[in-house]
């Protein structure tokens, strides 16, 4: 089922996680028209979990109606082949997303990287609105960047960059899931702040967000942890900014929802660290819950010849 093809074209939106697809349609203007999550259930396997998306697109279409669709997963992705060549969130290796949506829906269909979009997103209609060159990067259940240059993601050879949370930071340090030890997102990810209080208290199930809430609190342990993230994000920070020189760093996700408790002590961990030279603005992403889906709407829109709208 198609919608108009005039201007604003209504286009449907999916950013696929290895916990949930967020799924919206825009409507005719470009503002986000309808929103929802799905678990992804990666234990399905990677073909339940790409039905499970192709069902999702092809719902929404039945009921809005669209133009185009855009989809972002992340990885390693290839735009112009159209090609998931390896997600391990999702189990999926060489699979060819971008045609078994189109050929599900009928329409044209953008597949993107999921950070890359985000940044475009943020380029384009938020906290890196006006900025020629800047850094963005998300802290979730990983960490992750991308260079944004005149509102585009500058990408390596291999669709693969950006994967910021590998740099090592306490070399011999804490086990990271690649494989390594002392990498970033072990310390300073969302996931890994959650596990580290975890195996430091015995208790599961507390979010980064909680962990820095009690470290307020006079919780020493949590403070420890809470303090660990931030100087290890500082530490990767100053290293991306003395090799990029970004005018800006713009970064997204759980731990940034605590505002100030977060960015005023990156902010001075990053200057302390960067004596030799004026660091860059640090400030958080605009875009928030909006986020996984607008950066899939533009690909989308994009498909048909204009940007979605802030």
């Amino acid at each position: 089922m198609t919608g108009s093809t005039g201007g604003g074209a209504t286009v449907i939106a999916l950013d696929v996680g290895g916990a949930y697809i967020t799924a919206g349609v825009t409507a005719e203007g470009g503002s986000l028209r309808s929103t929802e999550r799905r678990p992804t259930r990666i234990d399905r396997g990677p073909e339940a979990v790409l039905d499970t998306v192709l069902d999702c697109a092809a719902d929404l279409a039945e009921r809005f109606g669209s133009a185009a669709a855009g989809l972002t997963v992340p990885g390693i992705v290839d735009e112009r082949t159209g090609m998931a060549e390896f997600a391990a969130d999702l189990g999926w290796c060489r699979l060819p997303v971008r045609q078994r949506l189109a050929e599900r829906l009928g329409i044209p269909v953008a597949l993107g990287h999921d950070v890359r979009a985000g940044g475009m997103a943020e380029a384009r209609a938020g906290a890196g609105r006006g900025i020629h060159y800047f850094l963005y990067l998300t802290v979730g259940s990983g960490i992750r960047a991308t260079v944004m240059l005149d509102g585009q993601a500058l990408t390596g050879t291999g669709g693969g960059d950006g994967e910021l949370g590998h740099i090592v930071v306490r070399p011999g340090g804490e086990p990271c899931e690649c494989g390594g030890r002392g990498c970033l997102e072990a310390y300073a990810s969302a996931a890994g702040i959650g596990l580290r209080y975890a195996k430091a208290t015995g208790e599961n199930g507390v979010t980064a967000r909680l962990v820095q809430e009690r470290a307020a609190g006079g919780d020493q342990v949590a403070a420890e942890i809470w303090g660990e993230a931030v100087d290890t994000l500082a530490d990767a920070l100053s290293i991306a900014a003395g090799l990029l020189d970004p005018e800006r760093v713009v970064i997204g996700g759980e731990p940034t929802l605590v505002g100030d408790r977060y960015f005023v002590p990156l902010r001075a961990a990053v200057a302390e660290r960067l004596r030799y030279r004026p660091a860059p603005a640090i400030v958080p992403a605009e875009l928030g819950d909006d986020a996984g889906c607008r950066g899939p709407a533009m690909l989308a829109q994009d498909l048909l010849g204009r940007e979605v709208l802030p």
